[in-house]
């Protein structure tokens, strides 16, 4: 998918997804509810594709069996949620491995600005 001048690939795309429904607003609503991935402010999305890029770089291995998952897991993992890397979808030691590595990159907190766009 296209984004303004950055594409994302199947890793990003489930990332910037995962992003989206685990984030709320003020009021606690899921930023996927009234949201899409085209209203993330330009410097959150080039963040994020930067931290994605980098983190499929160092992991590439580890995360080839099911990039789609890993996207969707280094969000949830670097958030501190209650799932990701390390719940049991991926073999324990590279579960292991990749939870050390999404934490090194510390949780980047989404929030609606007044202009309707998604900021870090």
């Amino acid at each position: 998918m296209k984004i303004g001048d950055l594409t994302l690939d199947t890793f990003k795309m489930a990332y910037v997804e995962a992003a989206l429904w685990s984030s709320t607003d003020d009021k606690g609503v899921p930023l996927d509810k009234d949201h899409g991935p085209h209203e993330i402010a330009p410097e959150t999305l080039a963040q994020m594709c930067e931290d994605c890029r980098k983190f499929q770089e160092a992991n590439g291995a580890l995360i080839a069996m099911d990039v789609v998952q890993a996207g969707h897991d280094f969000w949830l993992t670097r958030q501190n949620h209650g799932c990701g890397f390390w719940d049991g979808d991926w073999p324990e030691v590279i579960g292991e491995k990749l939870t050390e590595a999404a934490h090194a990159f510390g949780e980047f907190d989404l929030y609606v600005g007044d202009d309707g766009l998604i900021y870090h």
